[in-house]
Parts: structure tokens; sequence; C-alpha cells
């Protein structure tokens, strides 16, 4: 019967679970940020915050606390040197959870842990350039179809390209023109000549 205690458990015998929590303490101390499953999260979040408390205190008996609660002469030493100052001003709450979906092989609920003042990253596919063009490109055409009017600078340029179209149709068209009759003055001139001749 587990009457007035606590603490969860995760699964294994004592000696594997504190093993564990001095593992994942050293980890979080070093990388800043890890991902496990959510209860190993929830029981390290204690476990570290204490650990830089004592930090916080920073005399001789809490850095050997820490020692023997971490065994990694390294995180002790940024306990001490980093975490300690970075929360200098702030009463306990150095750590968050944020989930992470479920493992693919088990379908464990996964977390990642990290520092308050750590900020938190969600992994996007970057867009590049010319998607982000053609998206803008769109929105404004579909803004322009939702206020059934253009723009006054496109609308502008739409006339004037418009009246550049007409005026290069009627130069073709006068140019047609004057071959044409060119061709059948040409051709009368020499009908005329052959009937002279013919006389």
């Amino acid at each position: 019967m587990r009457h007035r205690r606590f603490t969860k458990r995760i699964g294994t015998d004592s000696d594997h679970a504190r093993a564990n929590l001095r593992n994942l303490a050293s980890a979080l101390v070093k990388y800043e940020k890890i991902k496990t499953t959510v209860a190993k999260a929830k029981q390290l979040r204690p476990y570290i915050e204490k650990l830089i408390t004592f930090g916080k205190k920073g005399d001789l008996h809490a850095r050997r606390i820490v020692v023997s609660r971490l065994d990694n002469k390294e995180a002790t030493k940024k306990i001490f040197d980093d975490l300690a100052k970075r929360f200098e001003n702030r009463n306990g709450g150095y750590t968050r959870i944020v989930r992470a979906g479920r493992r693919a092989g088990d379908c464990a609920p996964m977390a990642y842990i990290t520092f308050v003042d750590e900020e938190v990253v969600i992994k996007t596919k970057e867009k590049s350039e010319e998607t982000k063009k053609e998206v803008e490109t769109i929105k404004e055409q579909v803004e322009q179809e939702l206020e059934g009017t253009a723009k006054p600078e496109k609308a502008e340029e739409a006339v004037e390209a418009k009246a550049e179209a007409e005026t290069e149709k009627s130069v073709e068209t006068e140019e047609v023109a004057e071959e044409t009759t060119e061709e059948t003055s040409e051709k009368d001139n020499d009908e005329k000549s052959e009937e002279e001749k013919s006389v």
C-alpha cells in the first residue's frame, strides 16, 4: 500500500530511478533543453529546481549537496556560476514543460523541459522567397476581387497599357493599308503598260 507517498514511480527500482534523475538533471543543465516523457519531466522539475535554489545560496554546504545529487562537476559549476545568477530575482519556477506529441514506438506522451528564460523554438518549414511573393500576389488579387475595384496605381497602368496597345494596332493597320494601296497602284501601272504594248 502506497499511503501518504506523494511521489510517482517510473516503473523501476529506486537505484535506477535515482540514476535516471541524476542523468536527466545533468543533461538539462548542460543543454538547457531536453526531450523526455511527460512522467519523467514532471519528476525532474522539482529535483532540478531544488538544486538551482541550493546554487543561489552559494555556500560550501550547498555546493557539496549539489555535487552529491548530480555527480557532475561541470554541471555543478554551471549551476553556481551561471544559472544561479540568471535566476537571482526569481523565487522558484525555473523550468517549464512543453508537450511534444507522442512517441512513435509505444505512443508515450513526450515533452520538452527547458528553463524559463530559454526560448522554445517550434520547428516549421521555412518558405522560400518565391513562394512568399506568390502568396502575397494571390492575397492582393483576392483583396481586389473582394473590393470589386483595382488599386488606383494598377488601374492607371492598365489604362495606359490599353491605350498603347490601341495606338500600336492603329499604326499597324495604317501601314497595312499603305502597303495594299502601293501594291494596287503598281498592278494598275503594269496592266496599263501591257495594254499599250499590245496596241
